[in-house]
């Protein structure tokens, strides 16, 4: 090319600063939509991600341009080479040096589970269909079919806007901290253009307020990192997302429950053996251990973990019956190993080494 080739615009179609990757492949599928049609651009980059950006036009034609994913393709960081787009798969192919990638065009099912996510992430692949988010077809006679692409409005779509204002279908979770220790408390919005603020509600408090932010409190992409809980900090937090319409929903509600660190400190208790030496704080470091793997297992397998606990402290003679019945037969077969030997004796100076057969 002898010269270069400017949008529309005047401008480059897509931007973004402060990232740790570089562009390295685009291809674009122009999507029908329930408002009319768009472009959807599958950016490649050299750390093995693909970026799924829609460009929106607006009434002064200038276009706004909104990231609906980021897909990570590859798990090490490997150069993205190809990308082909099927329409009639509704598939991405991916290449690069590590291997073949296939990737679906439209994954509905991760913009949650209502319709007023459905439309705020204002992705053409999807809609609301009245039950769940799935893939939008154009050809269909469904008229519960909700999306709105340009504007990403729920409150004129969606008849669950009010429910989910009210607080309906939020997420709640319990979690414990340790005091002195660091914590993370994850809320991750279904919209990639939401904005997220954290609020408290400590015990005894009529109302809640927001979150300060320091040194100690970080706001992450993820959550929110706290570096060392105080007293202080237990209570409710609740993650709220704004969007770009101003539209406010609240996506979880979090209890922080703290344990004090004296509760986890223990003296180990005298010995009877003189001779045994414990060291101090052997034991409540153990018990903090202890404690964290606790926390750290999931529900189903607790139970798990306190059996095998449960086994281990119990006494080397009550263990397992089937452990009793080996001793046992061990014992009848060096008896009988004996008496075979007390019958025959040696022959010819060796001993008779004929086998010995028992049926349990």
């Amino acid at each position: 090319m002898f010269r270069s080739v400017y949008p529309l615009t005047g401008r480059p179609v897509f931007t973004r600063v402060r990232v740790d990757y570089t562009l390295t492949r685009i291809v674009v599928d122009r999507v029908m939509a329930e408002d009319g049609q768009y472009e959807v651009m599958f950016l490649g980059t050299d750390a093995g991600s693909v970026l799924k950006v829609v460009s929106i036009s607006q009434e002064n034609w200038s276009t706004e341009e909104v990231i609906l994913e980021e897909l990570l393709v590859f798990q090490a960081p490997t150069p993205i080479l190809s990308m082909e787009i099927s329409s009639k798969q509704q598939q991405l192919y991916v290449g690069s040096g590590a291997g073949l990638a296939q990737v679906s065009l439209s994954r509905c099912h991760l913009y949650g589970q209502v319709c007023a996510e459905c439309c705020l992430a204002r992705d053409p692949y999807c809609a609301w269909d009245g039950h769940t988010c799935s893939r939008y077809v154009p050809a269909s006679k469904r008229r519960a079919r909700r999306q709105d692409i340009k504007h990403g409005d729920p409150s004129s779509q969606c008849w669950d806007t009010e429910e989910t204002l009210r607080g309906g279908r939020v997420e709640e979770r319990i979690m414990f901290g340790v005091e002195n220790n660091s914590t993370f408390l994850e809320c991750l919005p279904k919209s990639q253009q939401a904005t997220i603020r954290w609020f408290i509600h400590r015990p005894g408090a009529e109302h809640r307020e927001e979150v300060r932010l320091d040194d100690r409190v970080v706001h992450t992409d993820q959550g929110l990192l706290i570096r060392s809980l105080h007293p202080a900090d237990a209570g409710m937090y609740v993650c709220m997302a704004q969007e770009h319409t101003h539209f406010t929903h609240t996506l979880l509600r979090l209890t922080l429950r703290l344990i004090s660190y004296g509760h986890l400190d223990g003296r180990p208790k005298p010995s009877k053996d003189p001779s045994v030496k414990v060291r101090p704080g052997a034991e409540s470091r153990q018990r903090y251990k202890d404690y964290l793997r606790v926390m750290s297992f999931p529900i189903g397998s607790l139970e798990e973990y306190c059996d095998s606990l449960w086994l281990e402290k119990r006494p080397p003679n009550r263990r397992g019956g089937r452990g009793q019945g080996v001793g046992k037969w061990k014992h009848i077969q060096e008896l009988k190993k004996s008496r075979n030997r007390r019958h025959h004796g040696e022959r010819n100076g060796e001993r008779d080494r004929s086998p010995f057969w028992f049926q349990v």
